[in-house]
Formats: structure tokens, sequence, C-alpha cells
């Protein structure tokens, strides 16, 4: 799996097979109603996975309940035309860094992609960071929506810098659009009159649609070299799993 910049990025597991069964047994434990947290722990334990393959888990597999009802919701990039849209700020940009710093995504159950590195909230700007705001912009102007809104969750560190230079950004495009920093976004996302773009499922759940943002950029403008998918996953030397 190469990244953009040419770099290989992998994620290591020490059994792939019992990967694949956990994966199995957990989407199992959770068509049958049980919580989601004690369910993971259960399969972790059974399998002696380790926290990394756990979070894996976590990010890509979800009841066949849960991930019908998101996937009805996921709404095409062609429909935020003309309408207002709110972006969960550091949940897309994040997804769209990964991609380009070839860290290793996982397309789940649900329709949505998702990074795994789970660097939200250590998050820090680099220079990819740049380069990701500057592809989200020139991404969205294409499709035109009326205006955008993006939030940024204060609590992480220097947000409120990320946001000041989003919306400097913006106006350099001629973009109507703002950037906040906010202490919880979900409260705005959450019932937004508009269009939100977030693979969030706790925002997902409780909204009636939902655009993967972060996901239509790379599918569309960088590529899904990175991306894996539990069907077509592959074991390499040394325990590495790959896209095949």
């Amino acid at each position: 799996m190469n990244s953009a910049g040419g770099k290989s990025s992998f994620v290591r597991t020490a059994n792939f097979n019992d990967l694949q069964k956990a994966a199995v047994d957990f989407r199992y434990l959770l068509n049958r109603g049980y919580p989601r947290k004690a369910a993971l722990e259960i399969v972790g334990n059974r399998y002696g996975l380790t926290f990394d393959e756990r979070h894996l888990l976590h990010r890509g597999i979800f009841s066949d309940k849960d991930s019908e009802s998101r996937r009805k919701k996921i709404i095409s990039i062609k429909e935020v035309r003309n309408k207002d849209l709110a972006i969960d700020g550091h949940n897309v940009l994040i997804t769209v860094e990964a991609r380009l710093s070839g860290r290793p995504l996982i397309l789940s159950d649900d329709g949505f992609i998702r990074d795994i590195s789970g660097l939200s909230g250590s998050f820090k700007k680099t220079e990819v960071t740049d380069k990701a705001m500057r592809l989200i912009v020139t991404f969205l102007k294409k499709w035109r929506p009326r205006n955008v809104l993006f939030l940024f969750d204060a609590p992480i560190s220097k947000s409120g810098i990320l946001a000041q230079e989003l919306r400097a950004l913006l106006k350099r495009e001629g973009f109507p659009g703002d950037a906040m920093a906010v202490k919880v976004p979900e409260k705005i996302l959450i019932g937004y009159p508009g269009v939100i773009a977030t693979s969030d499922t706790a925002i997902i759940d409780r909204s009636k649609r939902a655009l993967d943002l972060a996901g239509d950029i790379i599918r569309m403008r960088i590529g899904l070299k990175s991306l894996l998918r539990w069907k077509r996953m592959r074991l390499l030397k040394g325990g590495v799993f790959s896209e095949k």
C-alpha cells in the first residue's frame, strides 16, 4: 500500500486470520444486541488482539442494522450545490490528512471512510494540514455550496488558530463561509438545517442526512491506495496486511 508521497504505510497484526475471525464475531455480537464496548472486549480477549487491532475493529465494524441505517443517510456531493454546509472540521481534516500522509484508512461497514490513527485528541498542525485544507476548499468550490461552516473542537490544542487560518483561506479563495472553534461542535451539527459533513457515528445517527466529505475527496481527488477493506485484505510477510 503506497501513500501519495510514495512511502509505505501499514497496519500490523500478529495473526491476520484471527483478526478476520474477530471481525466476524464482533459483527455477530453487535447484530444480537451486545453493547459495543463489551462485545469488543469479549472478541479482543478471545483472539488476544492488540490495542491497534481492537481500534481497527471499533472504527470499521458495525451491526447490520446500524450500517444499513447510515448508508441510507449518505448523500452525494452533488447535493450540496446551493445549500448551506456545516463541516465537522477535525473529523474531515484528519481523515484527508491521513490519506495525504499515507496512513491507513478503513472502509467501514456503514459505507464511510475513516482514519484509524486515533489522533483526534492529540492532533497537531503540520505542513500536510495546510495541504489538506487547500484540497478541501478547492474541492468544495467545484460543487458550489451556498455557504460553508467549518466547526473545530475548541478543546483540541490550537483549534482557534486552525479556524483563523481556514477563514483566511476561504477569503483568499473568494468562497463564502466561516470557520469557528467551539466547545462542542456536535451541538451545532446535530439538527443543522443544511447539509452536514462528518463520519462521526454519534452525529450521523442523530441526523437525517450526512455527507462523507473526506471520503468523497479521497475517492475523487487522491485515490484509495491506503484504504483497507475487510474482504480485500491480504496477509503480507511479517504480519502486515494491506489492500490486494
